[in-house]
């Protein structure tokens, strides 16, 4: 009998913790509306549509966030994909393309993701209006990319972007300069949602305004946001009437994500009759590469597992190379009318991100946000394709920076492609110190960007700059120790070298 009671009495604790759970749960949901109410009161009658819209959004994912139980995934249900499932791009390209592709085509939508700012880089406003290649911006090349399909095959291939609060104002003026470039441009924007309080649970924004002091009370809900604002603007619905069948989505700081007809093809002309929905771009890690997202099966369907959701006893094991040999690139093809279908019934399940962030005043504010690829289990039909690792190729730091400004690169019709003279198709390694991860100061640091064809792998650090027409080959080192100062001099060739201590040039 006494046994008899204490599992009662533990069944009933559990319950009364679990109720006790829900009644928490209740009055933090109860809380956030009222406060969400205060703000919505706040807006101008030209601003109430959206701004309900947005806070309506947040309140869904909110509560999802006081339902979840965390973000892991049952670990012991992870499998490897069906052989099928994720295809070699090789394969793809074999089939070669139709004489019809110009109809293909015209059923497609480019949409860059263009929310960030470039704010790791040291830069005001949209990261998309930095330059990256012979003054060239990420939004100009993207813009060559694109006029130059429609002029080679008389198509009407538009651009849409999807901004952010952040950089929609900067982005629209600049769009003014493409007005007689052979390109159809279109903008919607992401969500815009409150950040909330780490302590309370509740948001930190008094009023709808987001200038000022209030600039960090908001923030963009990651580009998972871009099904329900895509949905939302209309937009999506205007480019179905016109015709248009597949978005490619990728992020506007990949330089290496192109059109490429033959998975266009593959999409439009699937060789088993049977469309596919969505389509994700992955490509083989490597070292530089293990934290990235990578594609398992999950409960009979395809799924995109995410670092942060793995238990922790599993970490290692999800950063092998052996186990999980490939990651997404974010680049995506996804079927217009299975986003408008999934869209309308509230059908798009993503993995909520809790991204905790410090503002400047020092309080703890988490931002809750989703991400693109992780709906590829909402979709019917889903494919991988691995992809070269050309097709991934994206700005993040100043070291990427100096690769796609190198010689690595030529530049042709607003697409990089690696030099012919390159002996092996493998980036090098580039790590560049803290004095050169702003742009202003790495674009000092640099009199011209090195010859880099040879160079394996480049570690600078501590206070180096560079002289005109230097040469890197094989292994090169640079440290300059805290108060010293290295001056690489003008037309020197390192060739695995390990340059350390002090070296001032000085005119005279």
């Amino acid at each position: 009998i006494s046994i008899f009671f204490q599992d009662f009495s533990k069944a009933m604790s559990q319950a009364g913790s679990s109720q006790f759970q829900e009644v928490i749960r209740q009055e933090l949901e109860y809380s956030m509306k009222v406060e969400l109410d205060k703000i919505l009161a706040t807006a101008h009658s030209n601003e109430i549509e959206h701004t309900k819209k947005d806070l309506e959004g947040f309140k869904k994912l909110f509560h999802r966030f006081l339902q979840e139980k965390g973000p892991s995934v049952d670990w012991g249900k992870i499998q490897r994909p069906p052989e099928d499932s994720i295809q070699p791009y090789e394969k793809i390209k074999a089939r070669g393309l139709p004489d019809n592709i110009a109809s293909v085509l015209n059923k497609l939508v480019v949409v860059k993701l263009n929310g960030g700012l470039g704010t790791s880089m040291g830069c005001k406003g949209p990261k998309s209006l930095i330059g990256v290649r012979n003054e060239n911006t990420f939004l100009d090349l993207t813009v060559q990319q694109i006029e130059h399909l429609n002029k080679s095959y008389n198509t009407d291939v538009p651009l849409v972007l999807m901004n952010s609060f952040n950089t929609d104002d900067d982005t629209k003026k600049i769009l003014q300069k493409y007005s007689h470039s052979r390109v159809k441009i279109y903008t919607f924007n992401q969500s815009r949602y409150p950040r909330i309080n780490k302590e309370t649970l509740l948001p930190i924004a008094k009023d709808v305004s987001y200038s000022g002091e209030n600039t960090e009370c908001w923030y963009p809900p990651g580009h998972g946001d871009i099904y329900a604002s895509f949905y939302n603007s209309g937009l999506l619905d205007n480019l179905i009437a016109e015709g248009k069948e597949y978005i490619f989505v990728s992020n506007i700081d990949n330089l290496g994500a192109t059109v490429d007809l033959y998975i266009l093809n593959h999409l439009m002309n699937p060789p088993n009759g049977k469309r596919c929905e969505f389509v994700m771009e992955v490509t083989n890690k490597t070292r530089a590469d293990v934290k990235g997202g990578t594609l398992t099966q999950y409960e009979n369907k395809l799924r995109l597992v995410e670092i942060a959701q793995v238990p922790k006893a599993h970490v290692d094991e999800f950063k092998s190379v052996s186990k999980f040999k490939i990651f997404n690139t974010n680049n995506l093809w996804i079927a217009l009318s299975a986003i408008k279908r999934l869209q309308e019934k509230n059908a798009i399940d993503m993995e909520i991100i809790v991204n905790p962030k410090t503002l400047d005043g020092g309080l703890n504010v988490i931002q809750l946000e989703t991400a693109v690829g992780a709906a590829i289990k909402s979709f019917e039909n889903s494919l991988g394709i691995n992809v070269p690792r050309s097709r991934f190729l994206p700005v993040k730091t100043t070291s990427d920076l100096l690769l796609v400004m190198s010689n690595l690169y030529s530049l042709n019709a607003g697409s990089l492609t690696m030099s012919e003279k390159r002996e092996f198709p493998t980036v090098p390694l580039v790590k560049l110190g803290s004095s050169f991860t702003k742009v202003q100061d790495y674009l000092r640091r640099f009199e011209s960007i090195p010859d880099m064809l040879e160079l394996d792998h480049l570690t600078v650090s501590g206070d180096v700059t560079f002289g005109k027409n230097v040469s890197l080959k094989g292994t090169v080192i640079i440290i300059a120790n805290h108060g010293d100062r290295i001056d690489i001099p003008a037309g020197a060739l390192l060739e695995n070298k390990i340059v350390s201590g002090n070296l001032r040039i000085l005119d005279h």
